[in-house]
């Protein structure tokens, strides 16, 4: 009886159907190895490349390192010369601000109007308002503002210098300027050009009204401008900071 050497035609009919999908699938994944590698070894090509990435990706961090230090440095420098502009700038714009601001000594030819009030008995003796016959703190700031009309450089009230922050107020029979009280006669100097300046106090109303009370009957209020050949206007020495009242917490 002859031995069987081929298998039963059931397991025949496997193999011929097995064989052909091992195929199909083997394909397959050739193929999608292929697109994911796109044309690299997906292995050891990588692994034997990731040496050369890192020196790579070391490499260009180090330049870029040293072009950001390159960089600050060149911003520390371009920083410091505008700083020193700036600064130079300011010392430039503080220099020529200093003097018109009443901060430097000035000297030079001069007009000096005294304005003084009438006398007590002229007082009594006036039938008008006896205020008429007192300095009142616009008639000093009426001098003061022709003066600086006129052109002056410097203007001082009771000798002190007179500045943009400069108050000048009536508190009863006598002026304060600057917190200090002063009784009269009030004293006010202008530097510049006298000819101006004593033409702008003759053409001041307020002046022309003060100048009315002089002539009255016992006595009037005094007023003289003199010419001076040189005059000297200290420096302002007092606080340049402006205060202003704030409201009390509740």
């Amino acid at each position: 009886m002859a031995s069987q050497s081929h298998a039963s035609p059931g397991r025949r009919r496997v193999w011929r159907v097995a064989t052909p999908v091992v195929v199909i699938l083997s394909g397959t994944l050739f193929a999608v190895s292929a697109e994911q590698s796109d044309g690299t070894d997906l292995r050891g090509g990588r692994l034997t490349d990731l040496g050369s990435v890192v020196r790579a990706e070391r490499d260009e961090a180090g330049d870029l390192t040293a072009q950001v230090a390159d960089l600050t440095t060149e911003v520390e420098s371009l920083s410091a010369e505008l700083g020193d502009r700036s600064v130079a700038r300011a010392q430039d714009e503080i220099a020529t601000l200093v003097d018109p601001a009443g901060l430097t000594e000035k000297s030079g030819p001069a007009v000096q109007v005294t304005l003084d009030d009438a006398s007590f008995d002229a007082r009594v003796a006036y039938e008008g308002d006896p205020n008429d016959l007192v300095v009142h703190q616009q008639d000093i700031q009426a001098v003061a503002n022709a003066m600086w009309n006129a052109g002056a450089v410097a203007v001082t009230i009771q000798g002190q210098r007179v500045i943009s922050t400069t108050g000048i107020k009536c508190e009863g029979n006598v002026v304060k300027l600057n917190g200090l009280s002063y009784s009269p006669p009030y004293v006010v100097v202008g530097i510049g050009d006298p000819l101006r300046m004593e033409a702008e106090l003759t053409t001041d109303p307020i002046l022309a009204t003060y100048r009315d009370y002089t002539d009255e009957p016992g006595g009037g209020v005094s007023w003289d401008m003199t010419e001076l050949e040189s005059a000297t206007a200290p420096a302002y020495t007092g606080l340049l900071d402006l205060t202003w009242a704030t409201p009390i917490p509740e």
